[in-house]
């Protein structure tokens, strides 16, 4: 019997920020999956190795977590004032499903680096030392993201004293501006605060009414308080993931969550929205030990949020939904806002499972409608391999 050759496709596996991802040049793809569609699909699981009933993707380059069945496809923009156009593609592990429904904040940070080294930006706007500015449009939720990527002898900076908890080694610092973060229709279901209020309370059978701040900015978050749930905010992953009656509750909390917030009008459709809306719960600052072992002090930090992703209890903090922390903290009467302490904030560092995470925010209120101009952090990527990596050529 004969069996299909496998192809290579031109490829980079690149960390962004606490998250890793295989990067594609649009233009490098197979022509059937250089659009939208079935073709697409398959090939991108096929890369990572899903899907996967034993959960490991053994046969892939995902690394079997939410931060590593991630990836990224590269284009120069066909928009004005833009140098390139970001598509992520987050990849069920366990489904023959690939959502593309939201932004990988951290996976951002590797974006401008890899536009720049791939040719993706005109080299009249790299300098030769320095910053070079990557305006990047963010495809799956129609925002525009600015990158400040360091430059030397005319290449990208990747090696630094940049640390960032949840990740090991120091690194270049690349700081991110998310441009008007909250989601639009495109992204996510229209206004920053879908039901009208920035506290409402949300029904979830089998879990009760709880206190929730269901917010658009970012990427689509439910927060809730952890106190109301039965934790205290200083959790780390096994307390969670070990726990299948917590994730049950939690998926619950997700999906009544979405419904209200009219990201999905069934039940039944938030299985095939894995990656949005995600679920936090905060509490006020405490002390706590990171998973590495590093004394996280109460006065080092201004609150304590944990979040899920695709499920599980993250390692440390999505980037993305430090964007919404960082909005919700900057809007008086949220949850996050009021477990931060209350008042008008332009930033907030709060405590995750790896660490601390500073992130600002811009707000304005005009005739007691808020919005936020931008939000912004610090990250860092790096190259880990590039080259190509190879399919069954019959799998897409």
């Amino acid at each position: 019997m004969a069996y299909a050759p496998q192809i290579k496709v031109a490829a980079t596996y690149m960390r962004g920020g606490t998250s890793k991802g295989v990067f594609f040049r649009q233009q490098d793809l197979p022509e059937s999956a250089q659009q939208p569609g079935a073709a697409r699909d398959k090939l991108l699981l096929r890369v990572i190795g899903s899907p996967d009933p034993y959960g490991k993707q053994i046969d892939g380059m995902g690394g079997a977590t939410s931060s590593t069945s991630k990836s990224v496809i590269l284009s120069k923009s066909t928009r004005p004032d833009h140098d390139v156009d970001y598509l992520f593609g987050q990849v069920s592990i366990d489904k023959a499903f690939v959502d593309w429904s939201g932004n990988c904040g951290n996976l951002s940070a590797a974006v401008g680096p890899f536009a720049i080294s791939n040719g993706l930006v005109d080299a009249s706007r790299v300098p030769k030392d320095g910053v070079a500015i990557v305006r990047i449009w963010q495809a799956n939720i129609s925002k525009t993201i600015i990158a400040h990527v360091p430059v030397v002898k005319g290449v990208v900076q990747e090696t630094g004293d940049f640390e960032l908890d949840g990740v090991t080694f120091p690194a270049a610092e690349v700081q991110l501006e998310f441009m008007d973060p909250a989601a639009d229709e495109d992204g996510a279901g229209g206004a920053m605060f879908p039901t009208g209020r920035v506290v409402d309370q949300l029904e979830v059978p089998g879990v009760g009414t709880l206190t929730a701040t269901m917010i658009n900015a970012g990427i689509p978050t439910i927060f809730v308080n952890a106190q109301e749930i039965g934790y205290t905010g200083t959790e780390l992953q096994e307390a969670i993931n070990s726990d299948p009656k917590a994730l049950a509750m939690f998926e619950l909390i997700r999906s009544h969550g979405a419904l209200r917030m009219g990201l999905i009008k069934t039940l039944e459709e938030a299985a095939q929205r894995q990656h949005t809306p995600k679920v936090a719960f905060v509490a006020q600052s405490a002390d706590y030990i990171s998973s590495s072992g590093k004394q996280v002090k109460a006065g080092e930090i201004d609150l304590l949020v944990r979040a899920l992703s695709m499920g599980k209890l993250h390692h440390a903090m999505m980037g993305t939904a430090a964007v919404s922390i960082g909005t919700a903290a900057a809007i008086p009467g949220t949850l996050v806002n009021a477990a931060a302490g209350g008042g008008a904030r332009s930033a907030v560092r709060f405590g995750h499972p790896s660490g601390t995470l500073h992130v600002g925010a811009e707000a304005v209120n005009s005739n007691g409608d808020w919005s936020v101009t931008k939000a912004i952090m610090s990250r860092s990527a790096r190259v880990l391999m590039e080259g190509w990596v190879r399919v069954p050529g019959d799998s897409f």
